[in-house]
């Protein structure tokens, strides 16, 4: 059965593994692998684009295609990112999408190339022995369609085989082979439809004899469907059923069947795209390096060789019909403009069979008019004896400083990037497995690479060496530095159950950790995704370059048109004097040097790089002070913030609530009245229940040390909490508080609103003593038995220490802070006027969160909500801009379009001021790419010559051109510099 394959792998090569795919037929065969209601998301690597209008183009080729929902085009990381119907267009269709436009295209693997998830659903393929007849088979059937997240189920009596498929986030296969066994059955499990892909590079190929034995070894793997070594770059791609076999078994398997012959290490897809990007600064720079030393030579001649007699002889002696200086300048210059310049006409000849223009264009036309018109003038000369001058060195100069100009801006836009580079660095190579028995006894340990490690191992991480990955520790106890990961500069104890996040740094003891997030799931894993798709996101500011960039080539092309004619025609009706022509020079040429001038210094690359440096640069330097921005948009967005929405608990308060208070109001005693509240609030998981748990639970137990650790490590179930009397009928009723049964009796446990719709009677002494705790921002808690207000409990939540700084700092930026609460009115009132807020709205429910940030935008105000992420979801969404404070490790709020990695308010201001600065730069940006165009085209065309007698030769207007274009990227990377302000220089913050 090993070669049965489920789903034809398609484009199998020689190093395939699988037999004949038609062994078997299909069970299922009404069965599609990719629903249609299903969306497919993948990022394809694309070569060849250039400015703006190139990636115009591939964005136009790809959401053409039918099935193509959403296609984004990163210029700088050159790189589009496709959200398609798998069902109506494969990845194919993808690929010859942006080929068919002109560039060059390959999907790239999946950040976590080990450890995909499963789209939807499976199909599982297994044995069963021990079925005689048609009654076996239903019974089979019955029972595996029972079991949850089962779809569908069918076996088949004459092959003994069954075909399941099931949800393998609900049922895993080994539950469905226990069902089956279960029934009186024999089962194992075949194959699935599921298809991981593995890069690995491949160390120790010496000979096609080792590339034999490795492909060996593959085709005897069960589980490996196909595979395919790339002799050249040693790397080794392999497609395998991950429900058979493990990442780090397949290479534990090739490893030790080679006799340890083979080495093999993951690949990791983050590493490749930064060797992409770095062979072509290298392969520019080896371009522009030979087309400098071709234009030296050239130069040479023109420059220094006529005040040497010796040589300017030489160039000067006639050899056939040419000198041979001209001989030499055509040599030399051919190759510049052909060989070296290649890659601009092939770049300009597929926009223009795409229907579009580009930067490349107006090289190729500038370059050519050069170099054709020198030509000719040599032939006429030969044919005519009339010499005009020739300005190969125009061309060739030209070519040289655009080179120069792409090799710098290829650097510049390398730093753009390096915050991702910084963030994968972050995660150590190797990581040191533990190695145990069934028992959990430890036999040894071995070192493997961190890219394969699976859920449920057991690592050691050593004093001083980074954790490989996301787990909990399960012995040990050790500070951690988590600065580099969530902003925290203080180290962090960790202890047994305490969580630990890959990248983080262990300080002084040894831990042993249980890893349960792997691959993408990673805290790490998932700041880079985000980080990445937030810089190839749009702005929408950008789509005024992109507009300037679709019409920017034609203008520039018929400007030059028009300078060639005015010009001509002015000389030929005599607007101005022939002394104005250059030695044995016509109207022609002469017309021709500005024209070339126009269309060369022209530049749209410098507009279009404009907004994606900056954001490239503002999202990694955001990532390094905790602040995560998930794009261009929540970007632009933040800048204009009017309004800023504080959630209470956890945002403006330290989420830490403690009872200050307790007093009875009958004849009760304290300790029976703490139990009766205490059993009410145990199930509960509100913070102030927990609060009002731990008091009760010290009171009962002065002698324990009563802290934080304990409350977490504490639960009902605990033998502390024995003391607890049985509830029942429990119900939690969100912004009023929880009721419950004791002993047969109704227990009402919240605030006033519960008292009231419950017809509990509050006598006026209760009344004003919960008024004197909400005066003092403390929240009073209602208890009610039997109907009967018994007695208060007062709950403190202390503000952040920042709180009020960062309150007054943010009215100082001409932002309004709005504290938003679902407490009463008078405690609300009180913590505002601690921290310095003026507009409170108290009393709200979750729900209504949501409508008071609706009535700020209906004045077209901008407001922002700061919230904990939690209940706050439907207000963060509702905001123009969401930002989800605390989040710690759960970093995946999608509601949120900033997420503040710490608990500290500070963030929220190093949000809006790096957004301000972020968009102070970019319009920097476009002023200047605009105000170089509008100058500089001007100035080429021969404005100022007729007083000033000032023109730009062509290659000057080359190098403007090239320089344009890395000035852009230099300005956006002087953010890099940006620091985040402190609590010290916050207050001096103005408004510009």
């Amino acid at each position: 059965m090993r070669g049965l394959q489920l789903t034809p792998a398609a484009g199998r090569g020689s190093g395939e593994s699988a037999e004949d795919s038609g062994e078997e037929e299909r069970l299922l065969s009404g069965y599609d692998e990719e629903n249609s209601g299903n969306l497919r998301r993948i990022q394809v690597s694309v070569t060849g684009m250039t400015c703006a209008a190139c990636s115009n183009s591939v964005e136009s080729a790809l959401m053409s295609r039918n099935g193509v929902v959403k296609a984004s085009v990163a210029l700088l990381q050159n790189k589009a990112d496709v959200t398609f119907d798998p069902a109506s267009v494969k990845d194919e269709d993808i690929i010859n999408a942006i080929e068919d436009a002109g560039f060059e295209a390959e999907i790239l693997p999946e950040p976590n190339q080990s450890h995909s998830k499963p789209r939807g659903t499976l199909i599982g393929q297994f044995t069963i022995g021990g079925m005689t007849c048609a009654a076996c088979v239903n019974s089979v059937e019955g029972i595996l369609r029972k079991i949850p997240g089962v779809k569908k189920a069918v076996v088949a009596l004459a092959t003994s085989l069954g075909e399941v498929e099931y949800d393998p986030t609900v049922t895993s296969k080994d539950e469905l082979i226990n069902a089956i066994e279960d029934a009186g059955f024999e089962a194992s499990f075949v194959q699935s439809n599921e298809q991981d892909k593995l890069v690995l590079g491949v160390t120790g190929i010496a000979s096609d004899i080792d590339v034999q034995m490795l492909e060996g070894i593959l085709s005897g793997l069960r589980g490996v469907r196909q595979f395919c070594f790339d002799r050249g770059s040693k790397e080794l791609e392999i497609h395998f059923d991950p429900e058979l076999l493990g990442s780090r078994t397949l290479v534990d398997e090739i490893e030790s069947n080679s006799y340890g012959k083979l080495k093999l290490h993951l690949k990791n897809p983050y590493s490749r795209m930064t060797s992409k990007d770095l062979e072509e600064s290298s392969n520019m720079f080896r371009l522009f390096t030979a087309s400098l030393c071709l234009s030296v030579p050239v130069l040479f001649m023109q420059v220094i060789c006529p005040h040497i007699p010796l040589l300017y002889s030489f160039i000067l002696w006639r050899c056939g019909p040419f000198q041979m200086g001209d001989w030499l300048n055509w040599a030399l210059v051919t190759v510049i403009q052909f060989v070296i310049g290649k890659r601009f006409y092939v770049a300009a000849g597929r926009a223009l069979r795409n229907g579009s223009t580009n930067m490349d264009v107006l090289v190729v036309l500038g370059t050519s008019a050069s170099y054709f018109y020198s030509v000719c003038a040599l032939l006429y000369g030969a044919m005519t004896g009339f010499w005009s001058p020739t300005y190969f060195d125009a061309s060739a100069m030209l070519i040289t400083f655009v080179l120069l100009g792409k090799y710098l801006e290829s650097l510049a836009k390398g730093k753009t990037s390096d915050a991702i580079k910084k963030l994968v660095e972050l995660a150590p190579a190797t990581a040191i497995l533990l190695i145990r028995d069934k028992g959990g006894k430890v036999l040894g340990e071995r070192e493997i690479d961190s890219l394969l490690i699976q859920p449920g191992d057991i690592l050691k991480v050593l004093p001083g060496t980074k954790v490989p990955t996301d787990g909990l520790v399960v012995s040990g106890s050790s500070y951690v530095n988590e600065s580099m990961v969530t902003g925290e500069s203080a180290p962090v104890l960790k202890e047994s159950n305490s969580p630990v996040i890959g990248g983080t740094i262990n300080l002084h003891g040894s831990l042993h950790i249980q890893a349960n997030r792997v691959g993408s799931d990673t805290v790490l894993s998932q700041i880079i995704s985000l980080v990445e798709t937030a810089q190839m996101s749009k702005a929408p500011i950008q789509k005024f370059a992109d507009f300037i960039a679709s019409i920017f080539v034609p203008s520039v092309v018929t400007l030059g048109l028009l300078t060639l004619l005015g010009w001509y025609f002015a000389g030929v009706l005599g607007y101005y004097p022939e002394e104005w022509l250059p030695e044995n020079g016509n109207y022609f040429v002469f017309s021709l040097m500005f024209a070339i001038s126009v269309v060369v210094v022209a530049c749209p690359c410098a507009l279009g790089l404009a907004t994606p440096t900056a954001v490239m640069v503002a999202t990694g330097v955001g990532a390094n002070n905790g602040v995560l921005i998930k794009g261009g948009d929540a970007l632009e967005k933040a800048q204009k913030i009017e309004h800023v929405i504080f959630d209470k608990t956890g945002t403006l308060t330290q989420g830490k609530a403690t009872v200050t208070t307790a007093k009875v109001f009958s004849g009760m005693e304290r300790g029976e009245f703490l139990t009766l509240v205490a059993s009410a609030e145990a199930s509960s998981e509100h913070p102030l229940a927990k609060a009002i748990l731990e008091y009760a639970r010290h009171f009962h137990f002065f002698d324990e040390p009563s802290g934080a650790g304990d409350a977490q490590t504490h639960g009902p179930e605990s033998k502390s909490y024995e003391w607890l009397l049985d509830t029942s009928d429990f119900s939690a009723l969100p912004g009023q508080g929880v009721q419950c049964s004791v002993g047969g009796k109704k227990m009402l446990v919240g605030n006033r609103k519960l008292m009231i719709e419950n017809l509990v009677t509050i006598p006026d002494h209760v009344e004003k003593f919960v008024v004197e705790l909400e005066e003092s921002a403390k929240t009073g808690i209602l208890v009610a038995f039997e109907h009967e207000l018994v007695g208060v409990l007062g709950v403190a939540d202390p503000l952040k220490r920042e709180a009020a700084v960062v309150i007054e700092g943010l009215m100082k930026m001409g932002v309004n802070p709005v504290m938003v609460t679902g407490d009463n009115w008078r405690t609300a009132k009180a913590v505002a006027k601690e921290v310095g807020i003026t507009d409170v709205r108290a009393e709200v429910m979750p729900s209504g969160k949501a409508d008071v940030i609706r009535s700020f935008q209906k004045d077209g105000c901008v407001v922002a909500m700061v919230g904990d992420g939690i209940n706050d979801s439907p207000a963060l969404a509702a905001a123009d801009v969401g930002m989800a404070i605390g989040a710690g490790t759960d970093i995946a709020i999608e509601a949120a379009d900033y997420v503040l990695m710490r608990s500290n308010l500070e963030d929220v201001i190093t949000a809006i001021d790096l957004s301000r600065k972020t968009f102070f730069r970019i319009r920097l940006n476009y002023i200047f790419a605009s105000a170089y165009n509008i100058v500089a085209i001007p100035i080429a065309a021969g404005v100022l010559y007729p007083w000033l007698k000032i023109k730009l030769p062509p290659w000057v207007a080359g190098a403007c051109m090239a320089m344009s274009s890395v000035t852009v990227v230099c300005s956006s990377l002087l953010l890099r510099r940006y620091r985040k302000p402190r609590l010290t220089t916050v207050l001096e913050i103005t408004v510009e």
